[in-house]
This record gives structure tokens, C-alpha cells and sequence, in this order.
């Protein structure tokens, strides 16, 4: 890997030295005159050039002293070592699976967010989890929490969590390989399911949603930080490759505390859309909303600040001189700032018998934008070869458009897996048993 350059070397470095400097010393009245030569030139006497801090440098003599130039191309080997990073190869299935992902498997690119932020929360998990037993894992890394920040200049988003982070194995073993029983199923999947634009949810079942990054990336870049590890990395891969890098992380400026930071370099069709802030917190809401981690998202906001303005002197006034007529004024000012993105909780969750009808109202008009309460509702589990709860409105007002009364499908009814919005896409039969996982809790609405 060629070296990075910190800064601009372009011309060469230089330092003027003289050849000796004289100085004085008075010691009892007397005075003595001494000659001091510079530490940095050879004792042995000035050549055309000479080694130093294990540079080359080059002497030019003038009549003042000397000038020594530091070719650039030396600096730069010093400075910028080449990387140290290790090249893998991508083992075949998930060649293979990228392969799929970006071609046929997703019917919309937007859901790439909603399984990063899943595997985000799935980290922040696995640490609240293991933290009971090995408290020192928590440190003084901050709060669990995910945070998204997008760049819209650069074309990039930055998904950031304070997770369990991945060790150097860890990273090989979790993104560039699958579990063998998980590519067994998924592949069976794929030969069962010829329809795959229409099932979106697939690949969240087989813990691969990773790669749907691809989806909208041409690069991604995965920063990372175990607890467990002195060290943090840096996994590198570009889209249609079949390897990727991985480096130890020097630059203490981007050192993280705990976690992993996912930086998406968005392809050129998807840059604008993808890299506007508004557009990640509406994904945000859709899909993840009641993720049970607090989900930030950098926005840009608005405040009224009051200002002190000099007055003009009215037309045909005299103002006296050196006095000025300030008054205060409002103006309205922009900012950046972090917000709240799932306030929301799933109602769904709790044992029907602690909420109050006040609560299920406030859940149905925040979660479907709705002015008027709900006529009814119901709150109920099933259990049996598929388990899942379930809480069903009456809306307050008949559709306005006849055709959402009569259509086949409906929007109506939304699926939740382990609090993460899969679909709202039904026919008649509202839940097949093989969409849903009987280790999670889905909700239907």
C-alpha cells in the first residue's frame, strides 16, 4: 500500500545553520569569548551531504552559514510508513451472498439501515448482557447508544455504537465468513424462494444483513474496539471484491472508546439521497423506531437568539457624536446538533393489565401520525407453533379513499421481529409461520 502523507511535502524541507555561533561569558569581571557549533552538523566537518535522525540531508554553503534540505520523498518514509494492514479473501458463500444482495435480494435499498442499526443494538446487547458477570467490560466508554451521522459533501454515513466491538479474529470470523448452518438454511432459502425481490426480510433471519451495506456503498469502512483488546482495527473492503483489509488503527485521533463505527462511501446514484440527514431519521422511525437503545441522528436545527443592533438616526434627525442608538432584536439562527430519534416504546412488550387506555391512545396517534383516538382496540398473545403478540386499533375515521377499502392488500397491519419493522406488505393471510422467528416477538397492527 503506497504511504499517506500527513501533510503537503511538496517542497523540501529546509533549515538555515550557522556554522558557529560565538557567545560570552563574564566570570569575575572577566570576559570570555567562546565558539559553539550547531549539535545538528557533523563533528567531522561539513560534506555534501550527511546523515541525521536517519534522514538524508544535503548542505548548501552561503556566506551567512549553511542551508540543509531534506529531499521530500525521505520525509515522507519517515513519517508515513507503509500500512501494515493484512489482505484476506472473502470466503466463497459470502462472494457468493454480496453477489446476491446487491443484484436480486432486496427489493429496496433503504433497508441496508435498518440491519445495521440491528446489528448495532444486537452489540449493545451482547455487552449489557456479559457486563453482568464481567462488569470491568463497561469502563468509562460512555452510555450505550447508536448514533448517525451523514456528510452530505463527501457522499458518506457514519454509523456509530458503544457495543462489545470485535477483536482482530473476530472481525475475519464475523465479516468474512458465515456460520455453516446459517448458509446451509440460507441457501435453501434461496432455491425455495423465486420471488426474492418481494421478500425483503430474508436476510435478517441468517444474521448476514452486514452486507446489505453494499447496497448503497461502493466502500465501506468498519472501525472497531474490544474491551477485551488493547488494540482497535480497521476492516477495509470495496464493493464486487473478493478481499478485504485489515490494519491495526495508529492515529489516536480517531481512537474509539468501545464499539464499532461503520462509514459507508456511498455510490454516485445513491449520494444525495442516502447523505441527507432527513431522509436517515424518517429510516430511522419506519424501521427501528423502538429499538431499546437511544438512536441519535445529526440534524440541523433552528434557534431565536436576540441580538443588540446599532439604530440609524431617522431621516432628518441629528444623532449626537459618539453617542449610538442600540436596540435588541430576534433573529432566527442555524445549528447542528444530535437528536432523539425512537422516543417511542412498543407497547406491545409490556403485560396488557399495566397500561392504561390513555397510553394506548398516545401509542396509536405517535405511531400512525393520527388526530382522533381509536375507536377500539385489543391487546392479546397467541401461542402455539408460532408465538406472537399482537395489538389491533379500529381507526377513529373510515378511509377517505375507497380503494384502501376494497384493495386486496392493505398497509394496515405491521410486523415487528425483535422490535425491528420487517414488513406492512400482506395479502389476505396476514402472517406465514415461516416468516416469523418463534424466538422473537413480532407485533401486528
Amino acid at each position: 500500500m503506497a504511504p499517506v502523507l500527513s501533510r503537503s511535502l511538496a517542497p523540501a524541507a529546509a533549515a538555515a545553520v550557522p556554522y558557529a555561533a560565538s557567545f560570552s561569558i563574564k566570570s569575575g569581571g572577566k570576559s570570555n569569548r567562546g565558539l559553539l557549533r550547531s549539535a545538528f552538523l557533523p563533528r567531522n566537518g561539513l560534506r555534501n551531504s550527511f546523515s541525521r535522525s536517519e534522514l538524508e540531508w544535503k548542505l548548501e554553503r552561503r556566506q551567512s552559514g549553511v542551508v540543509v534540505r531534506c529531499e521530500a520523498a525521505s520525509v515522507a518514509e519517515k513519517e508515513a510508513p507503509e500500512s501494515a494492514g493484512e489482505t484476506f479473501e472473502y470466503q466463497a458463500e459470502v462472494s457468493r451472498l454480496m453477489d446476491l444482495i446487491v443484484h436480486s435480494l432486496y427489493s429496496h435499498k433503504e433497508v441496508f439501515l435498518r440491519e445495521l442499526v440491528s446489528n448495532a443494538s444486537d452489540a449493545l446487547d451482547k455487552l449489557r448482557f456479559l457486563s453482568v458477570t464481567e462488569p470491568t467490560l463497561l469502563g468509562d466508554a460512555g452510555e450505550l447508544e447508536i448514533r448517525i451521522k451523514t456528510d452530505t459533501e463527501n457522499g458518506t454515513i457514519t454509523i456509530t455504537d458503544t457495543g462489545i466491538g470485535m477483536t482482530k479474529e473476530e472481525l475475519v470470523d464475523c465479516l468474512g465468513t458465515i456460520a455453516q448452518s446459517g448458509t446451509s438454511r440460507f441457501l435453501k432459502a434461496l432455491k425455495e424462494n423465486k420471488d426474492l425481490g418481494a421478500d425483503n426480510s430474508l436476510i435478517g433471519q441468517f444474521g448476514v444483513g452486514f452486507y446489505s451495506a453494499f447496497l448503497v456503498a461502493e466502500k465501506v469502512v468498519v472501525t472497531t474496539k474490544s474491551p477485551r483488546s488493547d488494540k482497535q482495527y480497521v476492516w477495509e473492503a470495496q464493493a464486487d471484491s473478493s478481499s478485504y483489509l485489515i490494519r491495526e488503527e495508529t492515529d489516536p485521533n480517531k481512537f474509539l472508546g468501545r464499539g464499532t463505527q461503520i462509514t459507508l462511501y456511498l455510490k454516485e446514484d445513491d449520494k444525495y439521497e442516502y447523505s441527507e440527514p432527513t431522509k436517515i431519521q424518517n429510516l430511522v422511525k419506519n424501521y427501528s423506531q423502538f429499538v431499546s437503545f437511544p438512536i441519535y441522528t445529526w440534524q440541523e436545527k433552528s434557534r431565536t437568539v436576540e441580538v443588540e443592533e446599532e439604530e440609524e438616526p431617522k431621516e432628518g434627525e441629528e444623532q449626537p457624536e459618539g453617542e449610538k442608538t442600540k436596540t435588541k432584536k430576534t433573529k432566527t439562527e442555524k445549528y447542528w446538533d444530535w437528536e432523539l430519534a425512537n422516543e417511542t416504546k412498543p407497547i406491545w412488550m409490556r403485560n396488557p393489565k399495566e397500561v392504561e387506555k390513555e397510553q394506548y391512545h398516545e401509542f396509536y396517534k405517535n405511531t400512525f401520525n393520527e388526530f382522533l383516538d381509536p375507536l377500539a382496540y385489543t391487546h392479546f398473545t397467541t401461542e402455539g407453533e408460532v408465538e406472537f403478540r399482537s395489538v389491533l386499533y379500529i381507526p377513529g375515521m373510515a378511509p377517505l379513499n375507497n380503494e384502501d377499502v376494497i384493495s386486496p392488500k392493505t398497509k394496515n397491519i405491521r410486523l415487528y421481529v425483535k422490535r425491528v419493522f420487517i414488513s406492512d406488505d400482506f395479502d389476505a393471510q396476514v402472517v406465514e409461520p415461516s416468516e416469523v422467528r418463534t424466538e422473537s416477538d413480532p407485533w401486528s397492527d
